[in-house]
């Protein structure tokens, strides 16, 4: 908690400084926080640590995802998809809201980077005792982490990394690499994420309880969406269902979809020429 109070109240201070105001002449504010809501208990106290780097109380909390689907959609109703170390969805339709994913790493997570990069590691151990046909995950591999033998990727993962879920999701991008040098295996690891991904959607459009036939606006954000193999397959899985699906480019980033936010909640939603002013900004960072 006290890296936690650190980090907002210089965040806070930084934010302020750069748009020369004082956090007292802020209308409102909102917080996008991982994890936010995941344990209960917690929450008075990252509430107290944020109000504490303001000075007031005009602002709100929610978990990180509320961020990228009101910056992904503009704040209106649909479905905003993450995938980057981990995966979820968030929704909002009408008075409904849902958020479905989050698991973390060893309950869920399914088609996140983490995930992706669980998978290339589990298909190199397996070509390498040939298990399964080697590909051209066994050199992408060997080469992206300096491995002697096959055998040190034990090493590097379980010691050296200590299962750092970061580190392993940093691997994402190794197996993109060896999909795009003909590797069927790692193809097949891209695709099966882009279905994982379009399963959270389906999974958050019955939550939200849109009837058949309604159309459902579908955006996303996180690092893994980078990757043209894994949108194409989010993008096919989609249109294999019968919803009538909406899938569009992200609007604005998360960190406009929280300004986007606050000024909602503070009940003075931003007009287009704000929007337009605030977009222009984020496409010059």
């Amino acid at each position: 908690m006290q890296r936690l109070r650190d980090v907002l109240a210089d965040g806070v201070a930084t934010v302020c400084r750069a748009a020369e105001v004082s956090a007292n002449e802020l209308t409102y504010a909102f917080f996008g926080l991982p994890a936010y809501g995941e344990v209960r208990s917690a929450i008075p106290s990252i509430d107290a640590a944020v109000r504490a780097a303001l000075g007031h109380d005009r602002f709100g909390c929610d978990n990180d995802m509320v961020c990228g689907w009101a910056g992904s959609l503009g704040g209106a109703d649909g479905i905003n998809v993450i995938s980057g170390t981990g995966s979820m969805t968030y929704g909002e339709h009408a008075e409904d809201r849902a958020l479905v994913g989050g698991w973390g790493e060893l309950i869920g997570d399914e088609g996140s980077g983490y995930w992706i990069g669980a998978q290339g590691l589990r298909a190199f151990s397996q070509m390498s005792d040939g298990r399964r046909p080697p590909g051209p995950l066994l050199d992408v591999l060997r080469d992206r982490l300096g491995l002697e033998a096959d055998l040190d990727l034990v090493d590097v993962v379980m010691h050296r990394w200590q299962g750092s879920r970061r580190q392993v999701a940093a691997l994402s991008p190794v197996v993109v690499d060896a999909a795009r040098a003909g590797d069927a295996c790692a193809a097949e690891i891209l695709a099966d994420a882009g279905a994982e991904l379009a399963a959270l959607v389906e999974a958050t459009r019955r939550r939200l309880g849109y009837s058949d036939g309604e159309a459902v606006p579908v955006s996303y954000s996180g690092g893994v969406f980078s990757a043209i193999e894994v949108r194409d397959a989010f993008t096919r899985a989609l249109a294999r269902s019968a919803a009538d699906y909406r899938l569009s480019d992200p609007l604005y980033p998360p960190v406009v979809g929280a300004a986007l936010y606050a000024a909602r909640l503070a009940g003075t939603p931003l007009n287009d020429r704000a929007r337009t002013a605030l977009r222009s900004a984020a496409l010059d960072r």
